[in-house]
């Protein structure tokens, strides 16, 4: 949950619902979506959405981070992964002005990860990551106004309008925000400035408590319920959750203690059945330890046989993180023309057998 935050200090210095499997052609099985993170361009970002752009580190080898078109060509290739999230700063975008337009500069190179991530044929996520902030204060409630928020996501929607493998991922993990009607109502003018000129593509819809999937069918899930296109359809609109497996649900621990399936995944299912509602993880990881390879096996495999409800999975993260200092590096390593997944990733996050 806080691992944006700490990645800035490391690279400075149950009882399952089914069988408990971890072969990995069962945890391949069902799902629309398998992919991961690529981080770097968030770098710098806090949890209070305070964002300090010259430490973020894009992932692109000509800018000085990681390789991330090469990693994300490996997983599509190699992995059968088809959807990589790409978070960046709110402030990188505009060059720290609120409300102001999309910096030219900054978008581009930004918009060099998006075209490498299209290139794969793969979906692509926009990910906004500020927690609902603006150095501190709540969107919507004390802090930037809707207007300011959705000038952002109305140039965002035109520039990638007629792309229909970008998904909008609204907001990264909401947390402490005080109401949670009125963080619908910011979500919802989001939804409405999107639709405006995208038309058709998925749109994350994420809720309060650190987008929290075992909070959202009790919490944050009956306001955003709530939230429809312009036409009062719900087409395209996905439920945003994350889900770690640590003692603390941090992401910030490389051993993991549960599955999550019984308290969370089951309950998740269950509800989104009942509303006739899809969603998408776009969160989850874990370190490269036995423990981990077990319980993600586990909870993913229980996703992957609810693929009714349940889109698809995101692993926390490659980019550019140091994988010599990141507890949950998902960066595989690369000898020559070949690359190497992380034992977790090749345990039990790929697509192909």
């Amino acid at each position: 949950m806080f691992s944006t935050l700490l990645s800035i200090i490391a690279l400075a210095g149950g009882t399952s619902a089914f069988p408990a499997q971890t072969d990995r052609r069962a945890v391949n099985a069902g799902v629309q979506f398998v992919g991961v993170n690529i981080a770097g361009f968030d770098f710098g970002c806090s949890i209070q959405g305070a964002c300090d752009v010259s430490k973020s580190v894009p992932p692109l080898s000509g800018l000085g981070g990681a390789d991330g078109p090469g990693q994300m060509q490996h997983f599509s290739k190699d992995d059968g992964m088809n959807i990589f999230r790409l978070p960046v700063g709110w402030q990188y975008l505009v060059n720290g002005k609120l409300g102001g337009t999309l910096d030219s500069g900054a978008i581009g190179r930004y918009d060099q990860l998006v075209q490498a991530c299209l290139k794969t044929g793969a979906y692509c996520m926009i990910d906004i990551h500020n927690y609902a902030r603006w150095n501190g204060q709540i969107i919507g409630q004390g802090g930037p106004d809707n207007s300011q928020f959705t000038n952002l996501w109305t140039q965002l929607a035109t520039k990638y309008a007629s792309q229909q493998k970008i998904i909008f991922g609204v907001v990264n993990e909401p947390h402490d925000v005080p109401d949670i009607n009125k963080w619908a109502d910011t979500v919802q003018a989001v939804v409405t400035a999107i639709r405006g000129v995208a038309k058709t593509q998925m749109i994350a819809l994420p809720g309060n408590d650190w987008t929290s999937a075992k909070m959202m069918p009790t919490k944050s899930g009956p306001a955003l319920l709530k939230v429809t296109n312009p036409d009062g359809t719900f087409d395209n609109l996905i439920i945003d959750v994350h889900k770690y497996l640590d003692s603390d649900n941090s992401g910030t621990h490389t051993e993991c203690v549960t599955d999550n399936i019984s308290d969370t995944f089951q309950p998740l299912a269950t509800w989104l059945k009942a509303n006739n509602r899809k969603a998408l993880l776009s969160e989850t990881g874990g370190g490269n330890t036995d423990s981990c390879k077990k319980y993600m096996c586990q909870q993913l495999d229980f996703i992957n046989q609810n693929s009714d409800v349940f889109l698809g999975y995101i692993g926390w993260s490659a980019g550019s993180f140091s994988p010599a200092t990141y507890e949950l590096s998902e960066v595989p390593s690369k000898n020559g023309n070949s690359w190497t997944d992380s034992s977790l990733v090749k345990a039990c996050m790929t697509k192909k057998n």
